[in-house]
């Protein structure tokens, strides 16, 4: 019996033990045999030590039990067998239908429903590895990890565990869920101190508030916060968020989404797109840089926005009540266009301000001044306000001819997109060339014999298609006509003419030009 024990003592079989507490490591050869061991054999031939039925023993705190046990003492090999039972501490068990340890490469091996259970956390599978010197376990045919506390449950084909470090690794259909999330993905790394979640490879998470999808980024289980990389997807209520990376943090209300970003509200006819967005729901505003586009889907037509900076703002329903365009502004619909350094778009009351250099173009119509304030109803024009150094020159006769229109201040009217009346507050002034029709047989011809330039306090302008048919006036005018050959080229122009076909978006692409 003394040299058995002697034996036992060398075995180091209580490395098994530690693999229970994920620290597979040797700390002493002294085993002490517990009462209650049924028999305890030794084969000279093999070098076997072998204990059978109700098998116990103590390591330095640590109890194995199990139907029967076998030691090799010259490749310090451990084999047990039936109902095996390892505690430490009385803190962590470990459970399984058959072990075997290695002494010498700290290797161990466990059969047959595993399992693993400490204060916190619970791990069944059908088998499992485990190296000691790589501080490393892994199973590799299904397991499932279930956290006691806080109702964590988190399965994989495959798992890795590093208790060192506390991260645990899995790949393979992973699934985690708990009261507060769940999440499928193809490989998972979990750092558990930190309670962070990191994906890799196509990701898919919900939680009470939102959907958010992506294929690689990381996530905080406690804070709700993360980031998610490529084709990434929120969908939180109403609101869809999409962009190459995406943060998101919905206790403080945040969201911040980079590379070719686009978000858009359900309930609301906004969109934005861009590279860069930033979004606060708690103080409701919004901005998005980088080719910065906004969609404003109106009723019977569609207005887009563009600038170096977009600002949205949101009232206590969270719907927008203006769009703010900053830096090198332009819009565009179908019956008009425009530029600025900066506008204003306010829609409770459907209108439009355009700040510094602003210039508008309607059909033929350019509309020039230092500041506009455009009305729009019905999805259309229907006037607009132009303030200091206004003028709206209409191109006649394919650039040949302008009509023109100058003054301080104007307000433009509208039908159907066209520019139909126009009233010159100040230092009135018009140039304009009158169609002159005469019909031959079936010929109708088209000419014009002259030019009209008309100076007053104050005009009303009539216009249709551009051609101006009626001018009326409140005060003497100074009015000159001039023959076509005689045009004075000095009174041909209005003050500070200038005509910008150029500068004008003609498409959605156009507007992002500089």
């Amino acid at each position: 019996m003394k040299g058995i024990k002697h034996t036992l003592k060398r075995a180091s079989i209580l490395g098994a033990f530690f693999l229970c507490a994920f620290h597979l490591q040797a700390q002493g050869n002294i085993l002490e045999l517990l009462p209650g061991t049924d028999k305890l054999v030794y084969n000279e031939k093999t070098g076997a030590q072998r204990l059978i039925g109700n098998v116990n023993f103590r390591y330095q705190g640590n109890t194995m039990y199990c139907d029967s046990a076998h030691y090799y003492a010259k490749s310090k090999e451990v084999r047990a067998y039936g109902k095996v039972h390892i505690n430490k501490n009385d803190t962590l068990n470990l459970f399984c239908d058959s072990l075997y340890y290695n002494g010498k490469t700290k290797y161990a091996k466990l059969w047959g429903h595993v399992r693993v259970r400490d204060r916190e956390y619970k791990i069944t599978t059908d088998s499992m590895d485990y190296d000691a010197k790589r501080g490393q376990g892994i199973y590799r045919n299904r397991g499932k990890i279930e956290n006691i506390v806080n109702n964590e449950v988190l399965t994989s084909k495959v798992g890795y565990f590093y208790p060192d470090t506390k991260n645990f690794f899995f790949s393979g259909n992973v699934k985690y869920k708990s009261p507060q999330v769940t999440m499928t993905t193809d490989t998972l790394r979990y750092q558990y101190l930190q309670k962070k979640v990191y994906f890799y490879g196509p990701t898919k998470i919900k939680t009470k508030d939102a959907d958010l999808s992506c294929e690689r980024g990381w996530y905080q289980t406690e804070t709700e916060e993360g980031v998610l990389q490529k084709n990434a997807q929120i969908l939180s209520e109403s609101k869809i968020i999409t962009g190459d990376s995406l943060y998101h943090n919905p206790k403080k209300g945040l969201s911040i989404g980079k590379g070719n970003v686009f978000y858009k509200d359900t309930l609301d006819p906004f969109e934005l797109r861009g590279n860069y967005l930033y979004k606060n729901d708690q103080s409701r505003k919004t901005y998005m840089t980088g080719k910065a586009l906004c969609t404003y889907l109106m009723e019977k037509d569609t207005l887009f926005m563009h600038a170096d900076t977009l600002f949205g703002f949101q009232d206590s329903l969270k719907q927008v009540t203006r769009v703010m365009a900053y830096r090198n502004a332009k819009f565009f619909k179908s019956n008009i266009q425009g530029k600025c350094d900066s506008l204003v778009y306010f829609r409770k009351d459907d209108f439009i301000e355009l700040y510094k250099s602003p210039v508008v173009w309607s059909q033929n119509a350019e509309l020039k001044g230092e500041f506009m304030k455009a009305y729009i109803k019905d999805s259309m024009v229907d006037r607009i306000e132009i303030t200091e150094k206004s003028s709206a020159v209409m191109e006649i006769d394919s650039g040949q001819y302008y009509n023109q229109v100058a003054g301080k201040n104007m307000i433009a009217y509208f039908r159907n997109s066209e520019l139909v009346k126009v009233d010159v507050k100040t230092n009135a002034q018009t140039v304009y060339f009158p169609e002159e029709t005469t019909e031959n047989d079936t010929v109708v011809e088209i000419k014009r014999s002259g030019m009209n330039r008309i100076y007053a306090g104050d005009l009303r302008i009539d216009l249709d298609s551009g051609e101006v048919t009626r001018v009326a006036y409140l005060d003497k005018p100074d009015a000159v006509f001039y023959p076509i050959e005689q045009i004075n080229k000095e009174e041909q122009f209005i003050r500070n003419f200038s005509w910008n076909p150029a500068l004008r978006p003609k498409s959605i692409q156009d507007m992002f030009k500089r």
